[in-house]
């Protein structure tokens, strides 16, 4: 009821250890805090806050508009619902090296346990749209140790993020990795690979995590967990499944609604009232104020 019962740190540790295990982490895009917490009854591993979701949802495109407070408000929001160890998308970091600092330590007081920082320059793009430009190894370096040397919770997980596959090529993009992983990256966030080859090469090449963003109409192919598993990634996003269902539905009712006259013909395709007050444990909440006060649901 209300809030996690789980710590900040605790949540961080089961996401390092997770990552250590032979376990696939799976992390869905939460679209909401509600959304996070039918992630968890699902048995999922993660929650993923997209930032391109955090941009939807505010109706701007993904193009760098976002603002720190706009993530962090979100994160903290999600993370106060789940139990699930939660990754932010933190685009390029919300500005230069102190600016990251900045972030990282706001995301950490958030909940989060752990963030993404990518090489793109900025106004930034979707990782799978055309137009991208990426900053010199040397500025992502720099990016790195400012987030790295920021976090006050060493399990708190810093994971880089190189867009370079699509720009430079392949070779450009591993070697980037390389070094961002000497620069004190934990984890690798390898953008817009076109296949499992792609994703095994970079695996090949560097010593922590790797994770894999499995978002649908983009560059990459949608790998199934047993083949993501099979070339050795250890974490996978989904970061706009659910939005993206959820719109689809969205969009579908307000077709029929418009045309019918009436929701009638959409109620058996809807989350029912008792299925909603379940997720949102409404008994819990009327039997802590029947203390007080003499309420119960409708």
């Amino acid at each position: 009821m209300l809030h996690t019962t789980t710590t900040p740190s605790g949540r961080r540790k089961a996401f390092r250890s997770g990552l250590a295990s032979d376990t696939l982490q799976r992390l869905p895009g939460a679209p909401n805090p509600l959304a996070a917490r039918m992630i968890a009854e699902a048995g999922f591993e993660g929650v993923y806050l997209s930032g391109a979701v955090v941009a939807a949802d505010l109706a701007l495109p993904d193009v760098g508009l976002t603002t720190l407070s706009e993530v962090a408000g979100r994160a903290g929001q999600v993370a106060r619902v789940t139990d699930l160890p939660l990754l932010v998308d933190a685009d390029t970091g919300f500005g230069e090296p102190l600016s990251v600092a900045r972030t990282v330590q706001v995301l950490e007081d958030a909940g989060a346990a752990g963030c993404h920082v990518e090489d793109q320059e900025n106004p930034k793009r979707c990782g799978h749209l055309a137009g991208k430009h990426v900053r010199s190894p040397e500025a992502m370096e720099r990016t790195l140790a400012a987030a790295v040397g920021a976090r006050r919770d060493p399990d708190f997980v810093i994971c880089a993020r190189t867009d370079a596959a699509a720009v430079e090529g392949l070779d450009a993009a591993i070697g980037r990795a390389r070094r961002y992983v000497d620069a004190g990256a934990d984890m690798i966030f390898a953008e817009a690979m076109a296949g499992a080859a792609e994703f095994a090469r970079v695996r090949a090449a560097i010593d922590v995590p790797l994770l894999a963003n499995m978002t649908e109409f983009g560059r990459s192919e949608l790998l199934t967990t047993a083949q993501l598993t099979d070339v050795g990634v250890d974490a996978v996003i989904y970061p706009v499944t659910l939005l993206r269902l959820a719109m689809g539905a969205i969009a579908d009712g307000l077709t029929t609604l418009a045309a019918e006259g009436t929701q009638v013909g959409l109620v058996d395709r809807m989350q029912t009232r008792d299925e909603l007050y379940r997720v949102l444990d409404y008994d819990a909440y009327a039997e802590f104020d029947s203390s007080v006060a003499d309420f119960r649901p409708e």
